[in-house]
C-alpha cells in the first residue's frame, strides 16, 4: 500500500469535508505541502476564504508544510491588514479617495512582519488565529481558539489568547532527532512502511530504523 493519492482533493470517500489544500489553492503566495488537510463541512475547497488580508501587492506568502492538520475556522492574518503606526490616527483615510489619497503611506511606514510559515506535521485547531509572520515549528500543536501571535518551537504545545507553550511534546534530544530525521520526507512507501513507529512515541526506535529511508 502507497497510502492515500495526494492528488485527489477529497481522499476520504464519502466525507467531502476533508480536503488536502494543495490540490485547489489558486493563490501563488500560497504554498501547501502533499497530504495537508483542511478539515471544515462548509466548503472545504474554499481554504483560502481563511486567509485574510492578503494582498498580491505586498508579496508576503503563507507557507505551509507537508502533513498538516488544519480544523475549520482556523483563520491567518496576513501583513495587508496593518495600517500605519507612526501618526497621531491609524485610520486609513487614502482608501477612500476624493483627495485623502494624498496621505498614502509608502510601504516602508507599514509594519510588515514577513512570510507565515508553519512547518511539517503541525496540528492546527479549532478556531485558532495566526497572525503576520508567524512562524510555527515541525510537530506543534496550537489548540483550539488560540491567538498566535509569536513564533512556536518545534514539538511544542500551545494555548491561550496570546498563545503561550503548554508542554513539550518530547525532550530537547528528542526534537532534535525529529528534525534530523525528517520522516514527512520519506518516500511515501517507506511513511507507509514504518507507521507504526511514525505513530508512536519511541523516538529511538524510529531513529534506529530511519537508515533505511536516506
Amino acid at each position: 500500500m502507497h497510502g492515500p493519492n495526494p492528488a485527489n482533493p477529497h481522499p476520504m470517500e464519502g466525507f467531502p469535508q476533508v480536503c488536502f489544500i494543495k490540490n485547489v489553492v489558486k493563490s501563488p503566495n500560497i504554498i501547501v505541502g502533499d497530504y495537508t488537510y483542511y478539515d471544515d463541512p462548509e466548503d472545504s475547497e474554499n481554504f483560502e476564504r481563511n486567509v485574510l488580508y492578503h494582498y498580491p501587492f505586498i508579496g508576503d506568502k503563507l507557507v505551509i508544510g507537508k502533513f498538516c492538520a488544519i480544523a475549520r475556522g482556523v483563520k491567518f492574518i496576513m501583513n495587508g491588514a496593518n495600517h500605519k503606526l507612526s501618526g497621531v490616527s491609524t485610520y486609513p483615510f487614502q482608501i477612500f479617495g476624493n483627495g485623502w489619497e494624498k496621505v498614502m503611506p509608502e510601504p516602508s511606514e507599514l509594519p510588515y512582519k514577513g512570510d507565515t510559515v508553519i512547518g511539517h506535521d503541525v496540528w492546527i485547531g479549532y478556531d485558532a488565529l495566526i497572525m503576520p509572520g508567524v512562524q510555527i515549528g515541525n510537530g506543534a500543536i496550537v489548540s483550539s481558539r488560540s491567538v498566535v501571535v509569536s513564533n512556536v518551537p518545534p514539538y511544542t504545545v500551545v494555548g491561550g489568547n496570546p498563545a503561550r507553550p503548554i508542554k513539550q511534546r518530547f525532550t530537547p534530544e528528542q526534537v532534535e532527532t525529529l528534525q534530523t530525521i525528517a520522516w514527512w520526507d520519506w518516500p511515501v512507501e517507506e511513511i507507509t512502511r514504518h507507521l507504526p513507529l511514525i505513530v508512536a512515541g519511541d523516538v529511538e526506535a524510529l531513529r534506529s530504523s530511519s537508515a533505511t529511508c536516506r
